[in-house]
């Protein structure tokens, strides 16, 4: 599997097919793509704020690609002219030869753009299974159901954010990381502004004293081969 990391939680995953998850491009300050740059088949959204759900409505009209979400937010996005799929947490969809399953997060979701605000449902992650099983936690704090995740679905790779604040900070994510232990951490969702700056080796320090999952550090843009 190619993963690419776009800033923030932004990750496009290529193997069977093209997941793009959380666009956050065209006003994410830190971000090196643009939004013509992607052609992805499925667009994964974990939450309703505007960091990311982002860009999923405009890339979706332009390729007609599928948006998965959470039910509100799979409607708000088809009164937009989007083609999307709602599910709720702890369900799964099989899309092509992936399998979707919504997770838990612990975090508020909603289209703050909107005057009033509208509910986005709950906030939630995936674990996405396209020959590697990938856990994106979204935003959320620590919750102890984390290690049921890993039990239940044994991600080969997570992506946790560490920005503090808004979500899990380094040491939180590291304990995350202990109870879900993947083959691979990667951290997410910090130094895209001034409210989330973290040292991301400190997360990986931490990791390091707690067990034997590698983190791995990516730079905005970048691709691995998992």
């Amino acid at each position: 599997m190619k993963i690419s990391w776009h800033s923030h939680s932004c990750f496009e995953l290529e193997e069977s097919m093209d997941i793009l998850i959380d666009p956050y491009i065209e006003k994410n300050p830190v971000a090196r793509a643009r939004v013509s740059d992607f052609n992805p088949d499925i667009i994964a959204v974990t939450h309703a704020h505007a960091d990311h759900l982002g860009n999923a409505g405009e890339i979706a009209r332009r390729t007609g690609c599928l948006v998965i979400a959470i039910a509100e937010v799979a409607r708000y996005l088809t009164g937009l002219g989007a083609r999307a799929e709602g599910m709720n947490i702890g369900g799964s969809l099989l899309v092509g030869e992936g399998v979707f399953h919504m997770t838990p997060a612990l975090h508020s979701s909603g289209v703050t753009e909107l005057d009033p605000a509208m509910y986005g449902g709950l906030a939630a992650g995936y674990v996405i299974d396209d020959g590697i099983r990938v856990y994106h936690a979204g935003d959320t704090g620590l919750f102890s159901d984390m290690k049921l995740i890993g039990e239940l679905y044994r991600p080969e790779v997570a992506m946790l954010p560490i920005g503090g604040r808004y979500t899990m900070g380094p040491r939180e994510a590291a304990i995350a990381t202990s109870w879900i232990r993947p083959h691979v951490a990667i951290p997410m969702h910090y130094n895209t502004n001034s409210s989330v700056i973290q040292d991301p080796t400190e997360f990986q320090n931490l990791v390091e004293t707690l067990c034997d999952t590698e983190v791995l550090i990516m730079d905005i843009g970048e691709s691995v081969e998992y």
